[in-house]
């Protein structure tokens, strides 16, 4: 089971994969792209892996011999969708249609000098009918059909053979269904729909219809408006929805958050749904553990995508460093260790912080607080005969 479904059209080598347009259902309930969002894990899954993708900085580099140089990026890589859609807000868009989905798709309106795509406007998902006749692909969108080269299909949890990435929300069908069946339960349980939600008893004698009603009346009345019911030693009054559902409502949401954690590749604890027993020295030690294990295939698949919207050999690259930000003292004792090895120049350290080189007069500060055995360089002067740096 999956997003998509062949059916034949012509004859055996024809097929056609369409969504869903009528929703499974699994434990009572409809499950679908737009109504999995109702699980909170789910929610918290796609927003946690698009937010980090689309916000990673998008740069564009070329081979000079074994270094990599970086290029200006095309318009492309910059406004995706025109002036009005960003890079990030495209990024995010498709990989959110991506992690849930397994696709996302853009009609290319614009191509430049080289034939490739110039703009690209992403059209939703359950608008898409893919098409597969003797080996040909072709799009449906909105009624209208176009060729695969008008088409920007990205995809993602591909099998041999199919055209279409595979849907996580549809493999995870039956676990979504049962979190919305059981939210939906305690709507009603607890929204008084399903059962009575109190059993108020006279235990010193039986009373008639008509009294009951009186009773029910005059109770309701009074605790509607927060008042005082007065009752003798004969009523005894039990509630009935917590004591039989709470326990087991909340047992079936916490098995549910965990399950979603699993479908979506997204450790439980990064989004609240505990711990998932494993203990990290720092940040940055958890943050390289989720993007070795669960976002990295993801990035370089988006990398090799984004790749082709540019002339070879350019390559796209997305960066990283951004994830695996670490605390001032870890970053700052990271930066001594690669200055004092020959690593990494000073100059080169203070421009991966933001900082311009040092000026004269900064240097001779260091000099009259630590003291120096070689006076301080001065602008444009060459270094004295055998002295050593």
């Amino acid at each position: 089971m999956s997003l998509f479904k062949r059916r034949s059209i012509v004859g055996p080598t024809a097929g056609e994969l369409i969504p869903p347009r009528t929703a499974q259902r699994a434990g009572g309930v409809t499950v679908t792209a737009e109504s999995s969002l109702r699980h909170s894990a789910v929610w918290a899954c796609l927003r946690l892996r698009a937010n980090l993708v689309s916000t990673m900085p998008v740069d564009v580099y070329r081979r000079v011999g074994e270094m990599k140089v970086e290029v200006p990026k095309p318009p492309v890589l910059i406004n995706p969708g025109g002036e009005r859609v960003g890079m990030i807000e495209w990024l995010y868009s498709t990989q959110f249609d991506l992690d849930r989905s397994g696709n996302c798709f853009g009609l290319i309106t614009a191509r430049d000098g080289l034939g490739l795509p110039a703009r690209i406007e992403l059209v939703p998902v359950s608008e898409v009918t893919v098409l597969v006749k003797n080996g040909v692909c072709r799009y449906r969108i909105s009624n209208t059909e176009y060729d695969e080269s008008e088409v920007w299909h990205e995809r993602q949890y591909t099998v041999a053979g199919l055209p279409v990435g595979l849907s996580p929300i549809a493999y995870a069908a039956w676990s979504i269904g049962e979190y919305l069946s059981v939210q939906q339960f305690a709507l009603d349980w607890f929204g008084n729909g399903a059962v009575p939600s109190a059993h108020l008893k006279n235990t010193a004698k039986t009373i008639s219809p008509d009294q009951a009603e009186e009773t029910k009346r005059r109770f309701k009345a009074a605790t509607s408006s927060q008042d005082l019911f007065v009752t003798g030693n004969d009523w005894e009054y039990k509630m009935i929805q917590a004591d039989a559902a709470g326990a087991d409502w909340i047992e079936a949401k916490r098995y549910g958050i965990g399950d979603i954690a699993r479908f979506f590749d997204c450790p439980g604890d990064l989004i609240d749904a505990g711990s998932n027993g494993m203990t990290y020295a720092n940040i940055t030690q958890r943050n390289l553990q989720f993007l070795v294990m669960n976002l990295g295939p993801a990035i370089v698949r988006r990398e090799d995508a984004l790749s082709s919207l540019t002339s070879r050999p350019r390559f796209v690259k997305l960066n990283t460093d951004a994830l695996l930000r670490m605390d001032p003292q870890t970053r700052a004792a990271m930066l001594r260790t690669q200055i004092e090895s020959r690593q990494l120049a000073p100059s080169e350290a203070r421009e991966l912080e933001d900082r311009q080189p040092f000026t004269d007069a900064q240097l001779s500060e260091f000099d009259r607080l630590f003291g120096t055995k070689n006076p301080a360089p001065t602008a444009g002067a060459s270094a004295p005969t055998g002295a050593t740096t």
